[in-house]
């Protein structure tokens, strides 16, 4: 069921009826709450599984110089909370320790109820770069290798926001938005997709590009300094005004529930180093830290979020 506020949101905006007319047909009705062809994350072999958030697989492909054998494999979401929801939610994970740069799992920490043996919120108060409206590789680097140091016999999942929106590197006017707001704008990702915002795909390109080369030394950095077998995916990819399916409408973003090649087709390098670990399983240890409602929203709209 869709609220008044929902509905009159989406007729003031038709390009929000498209995108809910095509999540409806790949969510059959919203029968499904996320990817069921994705792959289980936690299935698969791995003792560090570095996230890149919001990496297409052919980005990955052309830019990538981080060391292993590259695959891909099909992500259970077209936005982040739908690939933890696919992975994580209800899940007993007292096996591994989740480094992580996104708000999501804290904005929705009651329903996806998964249970890590720490869970490091890099992106509040410390984490947090007041200048770029995001977290910084490098601060997301400094909290995975604290955390592999501190917990030596735990599965480690790093989840950096990048090359995720904002553009960190990216000298132009039209993305301080995120920072910038006023009273009547609307998401970066929406405004390109009805109009009022022109920006031509080489150019965003260029600049979701570089959010990847601004990463990928930082991430190379990190998996060669880790013991075992490290693997670098994505939650989900990013489309630059492709056309969706099946209202072949054109898309910006990750909007979620939208199951197309670009968004859920993702890279899966492993990369082996020294001995695998030995995995233990030992009660949480997460302690009970609260952020006001307000700060979460303001985290998520400027890192592009509705």
């Amino acid at each position: 069921m869709y609220s008044l506020s929902e509905i009159r949101r989406a007729v003031s905006n038709p390009v929000r009826i498209g995108l809910e007319c095509n999540r409806l047909y790949h969510r059959r009705g919203n029968r499904r709450p996320y990817n069921l062809s994705g792959v289980d994350v936690f299935r698969e072999e791995w003792d560090t599984l570095i996230i890149l958030d919001a990496c297409r697989y052919d980005l990955f492909a052309r830019r990538s110089t981080l060391p292993g054998t590259v695959e891909t494999r099909c992500s259970r979401g077209s936005s982040t909370v739908e690939f933890l929801r696919g992975n994580v939610a209800g899940r007993d994970l007292r096996d591994t320790v989740y480094v992580t740069a996104n708000p999501q799992l804290y904005r929705y920490r009651d329903e996806l109820d998964a249970r890590f043996h720490d869970v490091i919120h890099v992106w509040m108060e410390a984490g947090w770069d007041e200048e770029h409206g995001t977290v910084l590789p490098e601060t997301t680097t400094a909290y995975a290798r604290e955390a592999a140091a501190r917990y030596e016999n735990k599965r480690l999942l790093v989840h950096y926001l990048q090359p995720h929106y904002p553009f960190i590197d990216a000298d132009m006017g039209f993305d301080r938005g995120h920072i910038d707001k006023t009273a009547d704008e609307d998401v970066f990702w929406l405004r390109l997709m009805d109009g009022r915002l022109d920006v031509s795909p080489p150019v965003i390109w260029k600049a979701y590009a570089r959010n990847f080369d601004r990463v990928l030394p930082h991430v190379e950095s990190l998996m060669t300094d880790l013991d075992g077998r490290t693997v670098v995916s994505s939650d989900h990819g990013n489309m630059i005004d492709e056309r969706a399916f099946p209202l072949p409408m054109r898309v910006w973003g990750h909007p979620k529930g939208i199951y197309v090649d670009s968004l859920v087709t993702v890279p899966w390098l492993v990369f082996d180093d020294g001995h695998r670990k030995e995995i233990v399983a030992e009660e949480s240890v997460t302690p009970r830290r609260a952020v006001a409602d307000e700060v979460v929203t303001e985290r998520l709209e400027e890192l592009g979020y509705v």
